[in-house]
């Protein structure tokens, strides 16, 4: 075999190596013309190598933000180092459909994108190689573990019965509170609530109709609560909300209103109905009160007043605690 026949043999590998890879490769000229397209792009774009030859980039896809675009490349062009672009800070260079099964939820291919400067002879970069990458995979995976995570997180702030936050949370949003509060001397209350003979519910009905009237206040306490507030399960049918940024008496509005609201209600399981009340207790954070644990005191004694005053009521945090 001649040297030339060697050598012809050997460019013809390499272009239908190059045609072949399961990368996307798109080599530009100076005035961002299309020269070279493999069989990636073609299979991708659905326009063949001879529709694009000799054709600007961008009239043929106009979701490349040509001005981006052509500073990203005008430094590899001036400075002849590569240059990166992640799908963490552009999701895709080219808006190629996803068909793979496995990640079918992605809409479009995720791309990762390496621009590198060809150089001709004479040193000088004549033309701009695009190296496109499919990671689809990996960025609907991690995409899918940042959600998870997220719901993880959620999960281990909420309590299961209630969906409100567990006492872990809400108490670590008190003290942050109470921090916030040392600082800045803004009002802020806590409201303690209790189920009033929920023993009874139980004990005449059955847990699960006890578990439904828990139910029932929870999606109550979140219908009423603001984004801003914190509300959650202190411990059986013992509730607390956390109200940011109110007064003793403005506190006192809402929590009638909620409890209003909770004695004109009527919980239904099956053939049963089932009427329930609540006493609360609301404490304004002072200077009398030195921690978040006797903020949480002052408002559980305030809620056992309401409760030997005859229950179905509220009772307000008035006096310093011993």
């Amino acid at each position: 075999m001649s040297l030339e026949t060697s050598q012809i043999n050997e460019l013809h590998w390499l272009m239908e190596m190059l045609h072949t890879i399961d990368v996307g490769l798109v080599v530009l000229d100076r005035d961002y013309k299309v020269q070279i397209w493999n069989g990636f792009m073609e299979n991708h774009s659905g326009l063949l190598p001879r529709e694009v030859k000799d054709k600007v980039l961008f009239p043929l896809f106009d979701e490349i933000p040509e001005a981006w675009f052509k500073r990203k490349a005008e430094s590899v062009f001036l400075l002849k180092n590569k240059a990166f672009t992640i799908w963490e800070q552009r999701p895709y260079l080219f808006k190629f459909q996803n068909y793979r099964p496995i990640t079918g939820a992605a809409d479009y291919m995720y791309q990762n994108t390496t621009f590198i400067p060809l150089m001709s002879a004479t040193g000088v970069v004549t033309h701009l190689c695009l190296i496109i990458y499919d990671v689809t995979d990996n960025a609907s995976h991690k995409k899918d573990l940042v959600q998870a995570n997220k719901e993880l997180a959620i999960l281990s702030q909420t309590d299961g019965l209630t969906k409100l936050f567990n006492r872990t949370h809400w108490e670590h949003c008190l003290q942050a509170e109470y921090k916030r509060w040392i600082r800045s001397q803004n009002p802020s209350c806590l409201v303690m609530i209790d189920i009033d003979n929920f023993k009874v519910v139980n004990d005449t009905y059955g847990h699960v109709v006890g578990d439904e009237v828990i139910r029932h206040i929870s999606g109550l306490i979140r219908h009423h609560v603001r984004e801003t507030d914190v509300s959650g399960r202190y411990g059986g049918e013992e509730f607390v909300i956390l109200l940011a940024d109110t007064t003793l008496d403005n506190g006192k509005v809402f929590a009638e209103r909620l409890r209003e609201e909770i004695e004109k209600s009527i919980v239904k399981y099956n053939d049963i109905d089932v009427k329930y009340t609540v006493s609360m207790g609301i404490a304004e954070i002072d200077t009398s009160i030195e921690s978040y644990e006797a903020w949480i005191e002052c408002s559980d004694l305030a809620m056992y007043r309401a409760k030997d005053a005859g229950r179905n009521q509220i009772a307000l945090h008035t006096n310093p605690i011993a």
